[in-house]
């Protein structure tokens, strides 16, 4: 069983996001628990979490099914000390809200060097970040978004992903999730379903499939290995419509939220029902 949806809304609140999942024909979702452009926001309320919890049994959506992000501020290998334990702070912040929720996953870009560390030190301090965030919380997976390598940002070599993991001290709650957009434009290939063979066939090798938790579908305005990160709706880009095809079809990617962060809203319930289809 494949789950597909999209990043909705929780404006107002997010027990109003199952709903809005619902709405588009999704049977997964990923949401925002709290202000993206914001260091701090108010605490999840009692009746907020109560709410949400009732939605998403009201409406089928289980702690699988459920792809939260954190904050796009945060920055797990910053080189500067205060700032690291700050967004140490934000992340760990974020995992227990994930946590009150029931949810059993955090997605979350991986940070960068700002220039000023080695890549090998920033990816440590990732890992590390990882290890104190998953001492302080309880069954929620830390799971890291592969990048399109996007000015000093790590994450975007199969390497830097595989690095992180080994650092983790408790590999049960530790994941990947992988962009399709990030992915080409990274320098991996997804345009033909040979093209899609060999790429994840060097994820296998050098991460592993039993760390994958979750899939972001989008297509690309940009050109492979460009390491510029611009969406495009499904099949009007790069891509094409063969990778998603591809996709749907491999039993690999059951079981895991599948998640479409495409630029037309208005066009999700379309690109869900032609994702549903090719399965």
């Amino acid at each position: 069983m494949k789950y597909i949806g999209a990043h909705v809304s929780a404006a107002g609140g997010v027990e109003h996001a199952p709903g809005r999942a619902h709405e588009i024909g999704a049977t997964a979702f990923a949401l925002f628990t709290k202000n993206q452009r914001q260091w701090r926001s108010a605490p999840l309320t009692a009746a907020s979490i109560a709410a949400f919890r009732f939605e998403c049994e009201r409406l089928g959506y289980g702690a699988g099914q459920i792809l939260p992000h954190d904050s796009y501020l945060i920055n797990l290998g910053h080189p500067s000390e205060p700032e690291l334990e700050k967004s140490r702070a934000a992340f760990i912040d974020e995992m227990q809200r994930a946590e009150q929720l029931g949810i059993d996953r955090l997605n979350f870009h991986p940070g960068g060097t700002l220039g000023a560390i080695p890549v090998e030190e920033c990816l440590d301090r990732v890992a590390e970040s990882i290890n104190i965030a998953l001492r302080a919380t309880r069954g929620v997976t830390a799971v890291i978004e592969n990048t399109a390598g996007q000015g000093s940002g790590v994450g975007h070599r199969w390497e830097h992903l595989a690095r992180i993991v080994a650092g983790v001290d408790d590999r049960g709650r530790v994941g990947v999730c992988l962009d399709t957009c990030h992915t080409y434009t990274s320098g991996y290939d997804l345009r033909t379903p040979a093209a899609c063979e060999e790429t994840f066939a060097e994820f296998d090798k050098t991460v592993g499939f039993q760390y994958l938790r979750g899939l972001h579908l989008n297509d690309t305005m940009k050109s492979l290995g460009s390491h510029v990160d611009r969406h495009a709706p499904l099949g009007d880009g790069e891509l094409g419509w063969d990778c998603f095809r591809w996709i749907m079809r491999d039993p690999r990617f059951d079981a895991m939220p599948l998640v479409l962060e495409t630029p037309d809203e208005s066009r999700w319930p379309a690109e869900i029902a032609a994702l549903k289809e090719m399965m």
